[in-house]
């Protein structure tokens, strides 16, 4: 692996690690909105799909080993295993599938970049959060499905802020 990859593999596991420092965004139904996806969705979106995976990986593996990297000042094993953590342990995937489409179409524009990374950031990050929440807290399929909706608002935003910041670095060094 070279020099340039071992730095972006870190910068963007520290970005998501920063991230979760953000104070949360309340949303009045006892959960709270964190700005840490976004350094998912950066991670794929500018990292590129096997970069930002390995960061996500890098980041799980800190976490893993008791760091306090998520929001809230969470880690260690228990932390990827409670009903929350299917989204956090879906994160590698999701950089991963933001890069691999987002390298199959180099000049996209804000558009097309923000499906990209709606896409992993949100339908593939849900699908898996979803299923674990409701196999880990043992309700049904739907009803985790609705109790899940009140992340759609902030993670729109968060997939704008990825779409326009990834659109204006990949227009002023395309080589990125």
């Amino acid at each position: 692996m070279d020099t340039k990859s071992i730095v972006y593999i870190a910068l963007f596991a520290a970005l998501t690690a920063a991230l979760g420092i953000v104070p949360p965004i309340p949303t009045g139904f006892g959960i709270n909105i964190t700005a840490q996806s976004l350094g998912v969705m950066l991670a794929g979106s500018i990292a590129g799909a096997k970069r930002g995976g390995l960061a996500m990986v890098l980041f799980l593996a800190l976490i893993a080993i008791g760091l306090p990297l998520l929001a809230g000042g969470r880690g260690g094993i228990a932390a990827l295993a409670g009903p929350w953590a299917g989204y956090v342990l879906a994160w590698p995937l999701c950089s991963f599938i933001i890069g691999w489409l987002i390298g199959r179409k180099p000049g996209a524009n804000v558009w097309l970049l923000g499906a990209f990374i709606a896409f992993g950031g949100i339908v593939v990050m849900h699908t898996f959060g979803i299923l674990w929440y409701a196999f880990a807290s043992q309700i049904p399929l739907g009803v985790a499905f609705i109790n899940n909706s009140i992340f759609i608002p902030g993670d729109l935003v968060k997939v704008a802020i990825a779409a326009v910041l990834t659109h204006g670095l990949h227009r002023a060094f395309p080589t990125l």
